[in-house]
């Protein structure tokens, strides 16, 4: 079953957020659990998008909020799942359809 997933995990306060109230460098270290993972991704400003099997998508969430838990005293998560069968590659898929149906062929 292939799930593509929108992954949103920061701190929420403790030495991981900066004075200036950036999490930046703990988003890094999720975001290279995330690529060491193998699965495929692309980050954005908001969100990593990440596409795997439901298994391999739970286990990967478990693991990043895990490693936040770890240096920080509270962790905001955000996962937002689509599950569908018998559609591989929906993290270019989506993107390719909507470019087309607007009439672009690029970003």
């Amino acid at each position: 079953m292939a799930v593509l997933a929108a992954l949103s995990i920061a701190p929420a306060g403790g030495p991981a957020v900066g004075e200036e109230g950036s999490v930046g460098e703990t988003v890094a270290q999720v975001v290279r659990i995330i690529r060491d993972s193998g699965l495929p991704y692309e980050t954005n400003a908001m969100f990593t998008n990440v596409e795997g099997t439901l298994d391999e998508v739970l286990d990967l969430v478990k693991r990043c909020t895990e490693h936040v838990c770890a240096v920080a005293p509270r962790v905001s998560v955000v996962v937002k799942l689509d599950v569908r069968r018998g559609h591989p590659d929906a993290l270019h898929d989506k993107v390719a359809t909507v470019q087309r149906l607007i009439g672009n062929v690029g970003p």
